[in-house]
């Protein structure tokens, strides 16, 4: 029998399909299963459609950064007003402000380029499992729903297949990883439509790119009293994505300082190219002596 249609895809789909409300003005949803904020994935992707729903189809998305200013309210919508900046034949430049009423909750930064053809290089992609391999991340979090709530809880519209311990199982064996690789793709029929298609590997760039700041010291959420907030987040866009496909999301921490850390790393598609550059600053403090 044919798999029931994952609803936390659809509904992923349905949040960003923006209300176009006046000119370069967008309304964006929530879905059903928030957290208590506005989950930052949603956000930036939110921010990428608006800011792309205003420019030449001609042109791929260069850069997107973020920086978070204010938590969202997931009951409330979210007004994106997007500035154009500069609107050349090879060049696109836009800010999106998303707002809920007169509060400021992020500021996108967001160009787009069409450059042509040039030098070529890229860093090596890590040697690890085929996806169809791996087991789905529900599996891995059997046994642990009581440790990990908000991930058991929170929606699922992508397929993730860790080829690593995820934290909590690392923690759980009492192991320490400097890494993080996470296969991941739609679980859902996507349109064909290339914003679409990226906009959902922005999303998935906030699910896992601190977790190396934790796993290098031994630690997990939820094992441990950890509260961390993204800052602010940036992609470089490579190469277009195909996310009805396997891409491989690789990262690690290079610094961790002033209770901040810093996650970074890379998508790469199946060949081993790589498709895009992710960094993320966190505020991230930890409190050894306090029990779960």
């Amino acid at each position: 029998m044919p798999a029931e249609p994952n609803t936390d895809f659809q509904e992923l789909l349905a949040v960003l399909d923006l209300e176009a409300t006046e000119p370069d003005v967008f309304t964006g949803s929530h879905p059903s299963k928030t957290p208590l904020r506005t989950f930052g994935g949603q956000l930036m992707a939110q921010s990428f459609v608006a800011a792309s729903r205003t420019v030449s189809e001609h042109l791929p998305p260069g850069a997107l950064s973020v920086h978070f200013i204010n938590g969202g309210d997931p009951g409330r919508d979210i007004e994106f007003r997007v500035h154009r900046l500069r609107d050349e034949r090879r060049f696109a430049n836009r800010r999106v402000d998303a707002l809920q009423g007169d509060t400021l909750i992020a500021t996108a930064m967001v160009s787009y380029l069409s450059g042509g053809r040039g030098l070529e290089h890229g860093a090596e992609a890590p040697a690890v499992a085929d996806p169809e391999t791996l087991p789905r991340v529900r599996k891995l979090l059997e046994g642990y729903e009581e440790v990990v709530p908000g991930f058991v809880n929170a929606p699922h519209p992508i397929d993730w297949r860790y080829a690593n311990d995820p934290a909590w199982v690392m923690r759980d064996k009492g192991g320490q990883l400097a890494h993080n690789r996470v296969w991941m793709k739609a679980d859902g029929v996507l349109p064909e439509d290339p914003v679409l298609h990226t906009a959902l590997m922005v999303y998935s760039s906030d699910t896992t790119v601190l977790d190396s700041i934790i796993t290098t010291h031994g630690l997990s959420w939820g094992f441990d009293r950890i509260f961390a907030a993204s800052a602010n987040h940036t992609l470089w866009f490579h190469r277009p994505v195909r996310f009805d496909d396997w891409v491989l999301y690789a990262t690690s921490s290079p610094v961790a300082a002033d209770s901040r850390g810093l996650g970074a790393g890379h998508f790469f598609d199946r060949s081993g190219q790589v498709i895009a550059t992710v960094t993320q600053e966190g505020v991230l403090m930890y409190f050894p002596n306090a029990k779960r």
